[in-house]
Formats: structure tokens, sequence, C-alpha cells
């Protein structure tokens, strides 16, 4: 990779800045100074900004805990959006959420700047599960968790694959659901042929990757490379 490319995406620079950083000797690789901005780096080349040390990311993957209000999108002209909270982070990334969660919805979103990864995840062949926490308004009854389990039937006709569905901790009206794909509104779709109405929705894990519940509603970190390898691996627990 070109020296200037690699200081500006790992630091967050614009590549005209990450050039003037260089010239004025601010830059070292493998210890010694390079004010060549087009010098060919490899990735074994220890590199360093102003002493600190540099490594180039080709993409980026951010865990964000939604807060409800945050629409799940990379801008709008009204509402506050997923990206808007981790913008200032990585000012230079075109970031996008993989996924949707609805305006009043809470919990992970995963953030990144890879559309292959993304569409890889989402694709309903590789059926990566997504785990919520759900609030009724009415106690969890064991022919929801067998109607679940055998795809529920829609008011409009179309049946959604089985899906698994268990109690919560947080008493008779709360419930763990376990999805393997993603139609409009469909927690609240399904749980609506029995009558029963969702007042509060949580995304508690994308594949086999839990939330940080530490991070806070808006909060946000970079996931590590084993953290993104998590949400592929597909064995999500079902519910008990």
């Amino acid at each position: 990779m070109r020296l200037d490319k690699l200081v500006a995406q790992a630091a967050q620079q614009s590549r005209s800045n990450a050039r003037a950083a260089i010239r004025r000797g601010a830059v070292c690789v493998n210890g010694a100074v390079c004010r060549a901005a087009d010098a060919q780096v490899d990735d074994t080349a220890a590199v360093t900004l102003n002493g600190t040390p540099l490594r180039a990311q080709e993409f980026v993957y951010i865990m964000l805990d939604k807060p409800r209000g945050v629409v799940s999108a990379s801008a709008d002209k009204s509402d506050v959006t997923v990206v808007d909270l981790v913008r200032g982070s990585w000012p230079r990334r075109s970031l996008f959420p993989a996924g949707r969660l609805d305006k009043s919805s809470t919990g992970f979103v995963l953030i990144t700047d890879d559309g292959a990864f993304a569409h890889d995840i989402l694709a309903p062949k590789r059926h990566v599960p997504k785990t919520y926490a759900v609030l009724l308004d009415t106690p969890l009854t064991a022919e929801m968790i067998a109607g679940f389990a055998a795809g529920v039937r829609l008011a409009d006709g179309s049946v959604m694959q089985p899906a698994a569905l268990g109690p919560g901790a947080e008493g008779p009206c709360s419930a763990r659901v376990v999805l393997q794909q993603g139609v409009y509104h469909q927690i609240k779709r399904m749980f609506g042929v029995y009558g029963a109405g969702v007042n509060e929705l949580r995304r508690t894990a994308i594949g086999g990757l839990q939330l940080d519940e530490t991070l806070g509603p808006g909060g946000f970190r970079a996931l590590s490379p084993g953290e993104v390898a998590q949400i592929t691996q597909h064995q999500a627990a079902g519910c008990e």
C-alpha cells in the first residue's frame, strides 16, 4: 500500500494531510523517517505518525447499542441515524448499518464499510441468526412457542421460517426470540398473530456475537477480528 494511503486510512486523515505529515518528517517506516508519499509499504512494516504506531485497516466493523428513536440508516433528513452516532470516530469511512432495527427498537446494530461482508451475513442462504429480548403486553404462552417453532403464518398469508421462542428473564411477559430471517416488522407481526403486542424489542446478539451491555445506549466500539468471526458462527444458542 502507498504510504500516504496507509497514513490517511489508519489515522483517519485526508490524503493531503497525510502527505503533508510525510513531507515534514512526522512519519517513520521501520524506525527511519520516510518523506516519500508514494513509497510502497508492506503489511509487516512498522509505521508511526509522530511516534504513534499506525496500522492500516481495510474495513472497520463497529458494534453500536442503538438507542430508541435513532433510525438504522446512513443518512436521514429529519432523524438522527446510527451512522451519525459513530461518524466522528471514523470521519473518512463510508459507513452503513449491516441490517436494520426499527426506530423504536434498541440494541446491537453492526456498522461497517465492508459491503461484501454485510451482503454475506444478510443473505437468506447464510441463515445468520439474530437474538432478541422482547417484552410483550400479555404473558408468553405455549401456543406461541409451538407456533414460532412450526413457522408462523402472518396475516398476509406469508409463512415465516421456524424461529426459536422461549421465556425471558424479566417475568411472564418477557421472551427471547432467535430469528434466521429479516422480514419487515417480523417479530411484531408474528406475535400479532396471537393477539400479543410488543412493548419493547432489543437485539442482543448477531450470529455468535453478544452485544456488549457495558456500552450503554448510544455507546459503540470497534470489533476485534475474533469478534467479527463470531458473527458468522451460526451456532447461536436456542431458547430453553
